[in-house]
């Protein structure tokens, strides 16, 4: 299980007149502001077309097109995400201050493609973690809370603020797209629902790709 929510995409403005900055070709820009948003014009979006196909050392301006979003996804996938270090930055809900704050479900898991046998597997480790939550909550005795950041499985759903540029998207869609992970498959839709997103990221023939 994989969710994006609160999206924000900033700075399309400056990327683009940054974009035009080599040429000195601003007054050729026929972008403009409007009340859903900053949108490209006809020879604005050529351009950036043309650029971003062009390859990295021509689509600089991508990496200034900022993405900040809130992603719930299991510490199995986030340990995945994790490679991508460079023009990235996220701030996590913290498993080491604030696992005992709330009682564990099956909602705190991303469990929804496990099998029947699987599942009370896991059912039983939910009722030993939610025993040892209420024993530390009620004696603060730190052995309780060792078992449960010790026994937490992979699966366990954290949200983090994760900011990111539209560049580092590129490189994320092409080589996760097809991964046998579904959360990145949810993630790659994500990424073709953003502004542009079919212009600027999802820009490689398949037979290229």
């Amino acid at each position: 299980m994989l969710t994006c929510e609160r999206t924000s995409v900033m700075n399309l403005e400056n990327a683009i007149r940054g974009m035009r900055n080599p040429l000195n070709s601003w007054d050729r820009s026929d972008s403009y502001c409007s009340a859903d948003g900053y949108v490209l014009g006809e020879g604005d979006l050529n351009l950036a077309v043309k650029l971003a196909r062009a390859g990295s050392d021509h689509r600089k301006f991508l990496r200034q097109i900022l993405v900040s979003v809130d992603v719930t996804a299991p510490l199995y996938w986030w340990k995945e995400f994790d490679t991508y270090k460079v023009g990235t930055v996220a701030n996590s809900c913290s498993t080491m201050h604030k696992i005992h704050a709330a009682p564990f479900t099956r909602a705190d898991f991303s469990c929804d493609r496990m099998s029947l046998p699987a599942l009370e597997v896991l059912d039983g480790v939910i009722a030993f973690l939610e025993a040892e939550r209420q024993a530390y909550c009620e004696t603060k005795e730190i052995g309780h809370w060792h078992n449960m950041i010790q026994l937490l499985p992979t699966s366990y759903n954290q949200m983090r603020t994760v900011t990111l540029n539209y560049e580092v998207l590129v490189n994320i869609y092409y080589a996760r797209r097809h991964h046998k992970l579904a959360e990145w498959h949810t993630l790659c839709a994500w990424i073709e629902s953003l502004p542009y997103a079919r212009e600027l990221i999802c820009i490689k023939d398949d037979a290229n790709a």
